[in-house]
């Protein structure tokens, strides 16, 4: 009888010890979020609701902090990821997901591994639209077919971001007008530029827009002509897909692989290779408990962010089959995305 108490007391004691020791580790630490872009755009936005929440998930509750740390359309930052960031489990990196397709197309400057960062999850799926400014005149895909001169849009880095990689392949698979200027370290410097008539406007993310362009979008300052995704948004049934307008099975090619394909990736939370696998399950964990958590919901609902979680063996699996194009569109795309 007492060896059959003591077995069972074992066994009950047994699975708690790996909580026990997480919550040893992250009791009293700081969690790091290092964001690749400036403050006030959409990767800020969306990493500062989540660190205010995701600490009641994590054992031991430590402290997390959001870092900004921009350059390079987040390249500077998904470096840092992988060659400094210690892989201990308390740095994590929100970094632009085009990346992941830049390696495989041999994007200069790139010094990572994408398949050997260990993936978080992501907070939504990218709805990519077309937003340009009322004063630029381009207020249907009509107008801007026929613009006398190129429309000059915002980007960060060529090949890296959500903005560049939108705008390139439109610009080559549908034929529209559009100079990409780059050089800007995140969209909130784009919504910036276009305010002050430096470009017309950018193609970016719905959920991400839709939070930090609010008020001019409400005042009809700012319209949306075009959607890059493959069915509508709930949202806007009335704007136009950019797939519809492509003439050839290569330009729908184009569209689905760079710009559709890359709707999972962009949001993409990250961790340093050889982060411990038990920290990647609990932070895993911890990242869809928040991103179900009514308090974080309700920000997010003020503050119109997306939520639409993705799992980080969802990302696991996508980013692998960015490693399987056949040769001849990796070459492509090469030379669309960084010409």
């Amino acid at each position: 009888m007492t060896w059959l108490v003591l077995t069972a007391g074992l066994v009950l004691l047994t699975p708690a010890a790996p909580t026990w020791a997480q919550e040893a580790f992250y009791k009293g630490k700081t969690v790091r979020i290092v964001v690749g872009f400036s403050a006030g755009g959409g990767f800020d936005t969306y990493s500062r609701a989540i660190a205010r929440h995701m600490a009641r998930h994590i054992p031991g509750n430590p402290t997390i902090i959001v870092e900004n740390m921009p350059g390079a359309g987040s390249l500077i930052a998904a470096n840092y990821l992988y060659k400094i960031a210690k892989p201990d489990g308390l740095t994590l990196g929100h970094f632009i997901g085009g990346l992941f397709l830049g390696q495989v197309l041999g994007q200069k400057g790139i010094e990572f591994d994408a398949r050997k960062f260990e993936y978080v999850g992501a907070a939504a799926t990218e709805h990519t639209v077309c937003a340009l400014t009322k004063a630029s005149g381009i207020t249907s895909v009509e107008k801007w077919m026929a613009a006398g001169a190129p429309v000059k849009l915002g980007g960060v880095a060529p090949g890296s971001s959500t903005p560049d990689n939108a705008e390139r392949t439109l610009k080559a698979a549908l034929g529209l007008p559009i100079q990409v200027v780059t050089g800007y370290k995140g969209t909130a410097d784009i919504r910036l530029a276009a305010e002050g008539g430096e470009v017309a406007g950018a193609c970016w993310g719905w959920g991400s827009l839709q939070a930090t362009w609010r008020k001019a979008l409400d005042a009809g300052e700012v319209g949306l002509v075009l959607q890059a995704a493959p069915k509508p948004h709930r949202d806007l049934p009335s704007v136009p897909l950019a797939i519809n307008f492509a003439k050839t099975d290569d330009a729908r090619r184009l569209i689905e692989v760079a710009i559709h394909n890359d709707s999972l990736l962009v949001r993409t939370y990250t961790l340093p290779p050889g982060t411990p696998k038990d920290r990647v399950q609990i932070l895993r964990k911890a990242f869809q408990e928040t991103l179900r958590d009514p308090a974080l919901l309700a920000d997010a609902e003020k503050a119109k962010l997306e939520i639409d979680p993705i799992t980080g063996e969802e990302i696991e699996r996508t980013v692998d089959r960015l490693f399987k194009l056949e040769p001849a569109l990796i070459a492509k795309l090469r030379a669309l995305l960084f010409e």
